[in-house]
């Protein structure tokens, strides 16, 4: 069959706290490895509130029971209540998850800061706050990290190049549909994309156009026939009330021969040489309110790449 690259977003310090472990032990159960990328800062999900007014988010919050997954009280961090700060609070959660052979990477600093501003930021703004997650990475592991994964699925065309100047060597930071080497303003930027390729979990709860159909069996549908995929899941959702959902899920893979595995083993798979080389450019998602941060079409390539950084 194909490959599945699970990518774990931890957003959250009761994600970190509750989530983590309990996600460590079920793939520890299904012999399956995946990337846990951390947000490492504050936590300040209660600042998400201003997303009342984006088109959708309603919807998803009706869909999904936000207040049940991630609860009251971090519903009101950052706004009152402090936000505690993950990296120092969880530090001996995240290096226990590394211990334990998992890839571990960054996935933010401050996630709300990051989700709800990074599109419309500066160069130096997104460069202050890539930056804040790598030292606060470097304190808690004692070693730089080589995986990123924005949150939100947002970028600005500044961050692929960021992310190589501070040595990230790949990122998952998109939607698309296969492994490319980002374009910006013309230049190939060797950090390499590992797309999301299938919806989310929290994108197919409750969806009316499907019909009462399980989310777990749509997704099982869409990987019958062996194709290679990355999958998002998040540590506050599948390590909460739909563990027993994402268990499933690897259950039936393994049956179906699938290789379960991490980011770090798909980069290290690619030739970047016969890679697509395409554009980050904004686009929306079933299920999930707002833009993100799409692959977009391929750039035709002739001859060996030219303007690589």
């Amino acid at each position: 069959m194909g490959t599945i690259a699970l990518k774990i977003d931890v957003d959250t310090y009761r994600g970190t706290r509750a989530g983590v472990p309990r996600l460590a032990a079920a793939l520890e159960r299904a012999g399956a490895r995946a990337t846990f990328l951390f947000s490492v800062g504050p936590d300040h999900t209660g600042r998400a509130i201003k997303r009342v007014f984006r088109r959708g988010f309603l919807g998803k919050v009706r869909r999904t029971s936000v207040t049940q997954h991630y609860g009251i009280r971090t519903l009101l961090y950052g706004v009152l209540i402090p936000g505690p700060h993950i990296g120092r609070r969880c530090g001996d959660i995240m290096r226990e998850v590394a211990r334990r052979g998992f890839e571990v990477g960054v996935h933010t600093y401050d996630h709300i800061k990051w989700q709800d501003g990074v599109a419309r930021a500066s160069e130096a703004w997104a460069r202050r706050q890539l930056v804040l997650a790598r030292e606060e990475f470097i304190r808690v592991f004692e070693r730089a990290p080589e995986a990123h994964g924005a949150a939100g699925w947002q970028v600005n065309a500044s961050v692929p190049g960021l992310e190589r100047e501070l040595g990230f060597r790949y990122a998952s930071d998109t939607r698309g549909v296969c492994p490319f080497v980002p374009v910006v303003d013309g230049k190939e930027i060797h950090v390499p994309q590992l797309p999301t390729t299938l919806p989310t979990l929290d994108e197919l709860i409750g969806r009316e156009d499907l019909g009462g159909v399980d989310p777990v069996e749509h997704l099982l549908a869409l990987t019958e026939h062996g194709a290679d995929h990355v999958f998002t899941l998040h540590a506050e959702l599948e390590g909460g009330a739909y563990l027993e959902g994402f268990e499933r899920l690897l259950q039936v893979w393994r049956e179906r021969g699938f290789n379960l595995t991490d980011l770090r083993s798909c980069a290290q798979a690619l030739d970047l040489s016969r890679v697509p080389r395409c554009p980050i450019v904004p686009g929306t998602v079933e299920g999930r309110s707002g833009t993100l941060a799409v692959q977009g079409q391929c750039v035709p390539q002739e001859g060996p790449p030219r303007n690589a950084v």
